[in-house]
C-alpha cells in the first residue's frame, strides 16, 4: 500500500511548475510552509537532518524561487526560511495533483469496497494517533465483538 501512495505522491513531484522535485525538497516546503518563518535549526529538527544538510537543500529551493531566507529581525545570526508566492503554487499545485489521484483511484471502486477502506483507514488513524503519544500503545485496549466472533 505504501508503496502505490508513494507512486501516487511521486507523479505530483514531477508534475511541480517549478519542475521535479525530490522527496525530500518536498518534505522540506511542507515543513517550512508549516513552520513558516523557522530558522535552519528548526527545519532540521522537523527533518531530522543535519543543519548543513538542510542549509544546502535550502540553497537549492532558493535557487529555483520556492524558498526566501531572511534576516530575522530578532538576531542578525538567524535566518528566517519562507515560502514564496512560488512555494507556495508549487505546494497548492503538488496537493491538487495528489487529490486528483486520490479521487481517480477512488472512482474505480466499489461502494462496498470504499466503506471497507473508510473503516480501515479510521483504524489506521487511531492506531497511529496512539503511536504518537509517548508510552501508549498501538493494539486496542478492548477486542470489538467482531473481534472475538
Amino acid at each position: 500500500m505504501s508503496e502505490l501512495l508513494e507512486v501516487l505522491w511521486g507523479r505530483g513531484q514531477e508534475a511541480a511548475p517549478s519542475g521535479p522535485l525530490s522527496p525530500s525538497q518536498v518534505r522540506a516546503l511542507f515543513a517550512i510552509e508549516q513552520y513558516e518563518g523557522a530558522n535552519l535549526r528548526t527545519l532540521g529538527d522537523a527533518l531530522g537532518s543535519r543543519p548543513s544538510s538542510v542549509s544546502r537543500l535550502c540553497d537549492r529551493l532558493e535557487a529555483v524561487g520556492l524558498v526566501d531566507r531572511q534576516t530575522s529581525p530578532t538576531s542578525r545570526r538567524e535566518v528566517e526560511l519562507r515560502l514564496t508566492r512560488r512555494g507556495h503554487a508549487a505546494l497548492a499545485e503538488f496537493r491538487d495533483f495528489r487529490a486528483r489521484e486520490v479521487k481517480a483511484v477512488l472512482g474505480r471502486m466499489a461502494p462496498d469496497e470504499l466503506a471497507a477502506l473508510a473503516e480501515g483507514l479510521t483504524a489506521f488513524r487511531r492506531a497511529a494517533a496512539g503511536a504518537a503519544v509517548p508510552g501508549a500503545t498501538t493494539a486496542d485496549p478492548a477486542p470489538r465483538a467482531a473481534d472475538s466472533a
